[in-house]
């Protein structure tokens, strides 16, 4: 079938006639409606091209300010106390202090929290509640030969005999820790008194002297006496020369 010619389509649209009922050919109409097709597909990717500026242009900015308070009042003053009162935060500022509490150390000697006073050079061991006038370095072969009087051996370890803990060996129950006070600085012990020491079951923490006397009037009257013993070296103790 072929296509109605020019001069047919002319003298139809002059008669006024609103509708033809014509059969295409094929190749014609499949051109027809892939072009149809391609014209929808443009004008829905415009229309979503548009609706997609419109969203951007229409997005409103927030403010990055915040509004000025009409008025600087803050309300009634605060009647609370916010001072903190470390008093009342002291656990054991109803706990009395333990007797042999060491007051004071001196280069000579101690003040201990009953009045006893600590003198002459001497050392002092603090155990179960009771102070002992105590001077190690002269216990045993201390007191003589070429070592007399030192406390600290050839490798710089702090170093006394057995005999100076007699008192150790006796008292019973046994405390839990030594606190020892070697003096103005501190020292490593020896394996041997270490050793022995941990022997009757007692641990043992070295410090200095003014270090060691704040540690043992602390845990003396957290866990009692009975628990904590001390040995201390007066401050102003030197060694004497080999």
């Amino acid at each position: 079938m072929k296509p109605p010619s020019v001069q047919l389509l002319r003298a139809l649209r002059s008669t006024g006639c609103t509708r033809l009922d014509i059969k295409l050919p094929m190749q014609i109409r499949s051109r027809c409606d892939t072009s149809s097709r391609a014209a929808n597909f443009c004008q829905a990717h415009a229309a979503a091209k548009n609706r997609i500026q419109l969203r951007t242009f229409t997005t409103a900015v927030a403010s990055q300010s915040s509004r000025v308070p009409d008025s600087s009042d803050r309300g009634p003053p605060s009647k609370e106390d916010t001072q903190t009162d470390f008093g009342t935060m002291n656990v054991l500022g109803n706990t009395p202090v333990p007797t042999t509490a060491i007051d004071a150390c001196l280069s000579d000697g101690f003040h201990l929290d009953s009045g006893l006073k600590i003198g002459s050079g001497s050392g002092c061991l603090l155990v179960a509640g009771e102070a002992f006038s105590w001077r190690p370095w002269e216990a045993g072969e201390r007191g003589s030969g070429t070592g007399k009087g030192r406390m600290i051996n050839k490798k710089g370890q702090w170093d006394i005999e057995k005999e100076a803990w007699g008192l150790l060996d006796l008292v019973w129950p046994k405390p839990d820790l030594l606190i020892l006070g070697l003096g103005p600085s501190t020292h490593p012990i020896s394996p041997d008194v270490r050793k022995y020491i941990n022997s009757l079951g007692i641990r043992v923490d070295i410090q200095d002297t003014r270090n060691a006397a704040a540690q043992f009037n602390l845990l003396a009257t957290e866990r009692g006496v009975s628990s904590i013993a001390a040995a201390m070296i007066p401050m102003g103790w030197k060694e004497p020369e080999w």
